[in-house]
């Protein structure tokens, strides 16, 4: 027995206003680290316009997928569109990988070879506009983290961002925790070869943005394939909803239980219960009904019931037929 709720969590404009924050801060910052590079003719400062500019487009990814993700279910897709946002923060991924990490390296090893070493002009004005741009990413890696943190179990900060289950949160946090550690790379590179007049240490600087994004870019592509393949709900929930159902007291057991996040707020949950043999169907019913409300009221989360009613002994049975052993039954 299944049935949905369309619910909206409070959490989604969350995300939106995360997503949001960081692209109206990297439009601005792009336009102005461009200007910058055009102006002193800086490879660092060029590798960061172009990172910024690729964090816009990005931003815009994860919008459309916010969107999209909130298309209601139909025949054809009867769980919704909850996963596209997972998709697009894939694509964010490769993005980040081929545009923003492939022209930083390209970009660098290019001016290492080049004649005249890819001199710097007017350093100062570079420098200043790399201060400026650190003080909007710090903001909007604030409002990512805020969002992040008002989402935490407390399990630790490496824990919690595995266990997050909106790429929209930890995605922009990634990409701005990337953005000002990336500032602070061109800052070095640019003033070191301002003061040593060694032109190389600027090169050098673009090449370490582009290892930055490709890492950056790596992370974030392994933990949304994950979500992609399909991520079940935390260890905690599953357990808490054993202990809620095993309450009942016509419940003998919880023979299997299987979580699946169809969305960072959409999760699938089925079960397979073995009640007491003496209990009618009318009962049953009625019980099923009762573990739903019991579970919804609960796990908000939880958009979808399916609930098999199955001996123990029957549903060991089928768990070991699962190797072939039960073929013959089938087949008799």
């Amino acid at each position: 027995m299944a049935r949905s709720a369309d619910r909206r969590n409070p959490q989604q404009e969350g995300s939106r206003k995360a997503v949001f924050a960081a692209m109206g801060a990297n439009l601005a910052i792009a336009v102005t680290k461009f200007g910058a590079a055009l102006y002193t003719g800086s490879s660092s400062m060029l590798a960061e316009g172009i990172h910024s500019l690729i964090d816009t487009a990005n931003e815009g990814f994860l919008l459309l997928g916010l969107h999209r993700a909130k298309k209601p279910a139909n025949a054809r897709h009867p769980f919704g569109y909850g996963v596209e946002i997972y998709f697009w923060s894939f694509v964010v991924a490769i993005l980040i990988f081929a545009l923003g990490a492939g022209f930083s390296i390209f970009e660098g090893v290019e001016t290492l070879l080049s004649e005249d070493g890819g001199s710097v002009q007017a350093p100062y004005v570079a420098l200043a506009v790399l201060a400026l741009s650190f003080l909007f990413e710090g903001l909007s890696w604030r409002v990512a983290y805020r969002e992040f943190n008002a989402r935490r179990a407390g399990n630790g900060l490496v824990r919690d961002l595995r266990d997050m289950k909106d790429p929209s949160v930890f995605v922009v946090l990634f990409e701005d925790s990337a953005a000002c550690i990336g500032i602070v790379i061109a800052a070095l590179g640019i003033a070191l070869a301002w003061t040593t007049g060694i032109h190389a240490f600027d090169a050098i600087g673009s090449i370490l943005i582009g290892v930055l994004l490709a890492a950056t870019a790596a992370i974030l592509a392994v933990e949304t394939k994950g979500l992609l393949i399909g991520e079940a709900a935390s260890p905690e929930m599953e357990a808490l909803v054993r202990e809620r159902v095993a309450e009942l007291p016509e419940i003998v057991a919880v023979n299997e239980l299987r979580t699946l996040h169809m969305g960072p707020n959409d999760v699938l949950l089925t079960m397979s219960v073995d009640f007491e043999d003496g209990v009618v169907s009318q009962r049953i019913e009625a019980l099923v009904s009762e573990i739903e409300t019991r579970l919804r009221r609960r796990f908000p989360l939880v958009r979808r019931v399916y609930i098999e009613v199955q001996s123990r002994s029957g549903h060991a049975a089928l768990a070991d037929g699962e190797d072939g052993s039960i073929a013959p039954i089938l087949t008799a």
